[in-house]
């Protein structure tokens, strides 16, 4: 079933939760790259694996929402990858990103011990937060 209604706009209805929670931009992001991905495969999880890793480019995880990065690119080794690609993911948290802005997103969710974590353990910090 297409994720945008015919005026453009993303069927909320039809997005999954943490994207619902996300702003307009992701929202639009993933019902196009999902929609097109239908168009190509079919419906079914490799659309869904196709909007996400489209979404992964432009946002990142943060709790239980997207929301948009500094800077376009990969969030991980699987989606700098290709479609063969079987690297570990982080499930949406930005492992390019600085520990500097790992740390910032680590205070904004409020993880206790992240002032002294190192940038793979507050990855996995925010891994685990993003799971719950």
């Amino acid at each position: 079933m297409p994720m945008m209604s015919s005026s453009g706009k993303p069927k909320k209805s039809e997005l999954p939760a943490t994207i619902k929670r996300s702003g307009t931009k992701a929202q639009r992001t993933f019902a196009e790259a999902h929609d097109s991905a239908v168009e190509e495969y079919g419906e079914g999880e490799r659309a869904h694996r196709v909007a996400y890793a489209v979404l992964k480019h432009t946002h990142e995880k943060v709790g239980d929402r997207w929301e948009p990065k500094g800077q376009k690119g990969p969030s991980d080794a699987q989606a700098a990858g290709g479609v063969k690609t079987h690297r570990k993911t982080h499930n949406g948290v930005d492992a390019h990103a600085t520990k500097e802005h790992l740390y910032q997103r680590a205070k904004q969710l409020e993880i206790s011990g992240r002032s002294s974590m190192t940038k793979s353990q507050l990855v996995a910090a925010l891994e685990k937060e993003a799971k719950k």
